[in-house]
């Protein structure tokens, strides 16, 4: 399959890989800093920034669905994928083979 956009999906792969480290700082970092010692702050700055990432994420994922084009349901695995720790870097091989052509 020729690539139309292969510089959206290399935009597409980078915003999936930090959208899934923004979700394992929250869990991982931001939500024991809440639970653990009482800094409820932490959530509300990570939380908001990985709901924005996961937005973008999901946007970007149906927009490329056409524009690259995404084989086989891709963008939807992704937003799928993002809800999930380390979802969106077990989708990053096959978004890399994608981009390799």
């Amino acid at each position: 399959m020729a690539l139309s956009d292969p510089k959206l999906l290399r935009v597409l792969r980078r915003l999936s890989l930090v959208e899934g480290l923004s979700t394992l700082v929250l869990f991982g970092i931001a939500m024991p800093l809440k639970y653990g010692l009482g800094i409820p702050q932490a959530v509300t700055v990570v939380g908001g920034l990985h709901g924005a990432l996961f937005v973008a994420l999901c946007g970007l994922a149906v927009w490329s669905a056409r524009r690259v084009p995404l084989p086989g349901g891709l963008w939807w695995k992704l937003c799928a994928a993002a809800v999930v720790p380390f979802g969106p870097f077990v989708l990053d091989g096959r978004l890399k083979a994608l981009e390799e052509g």
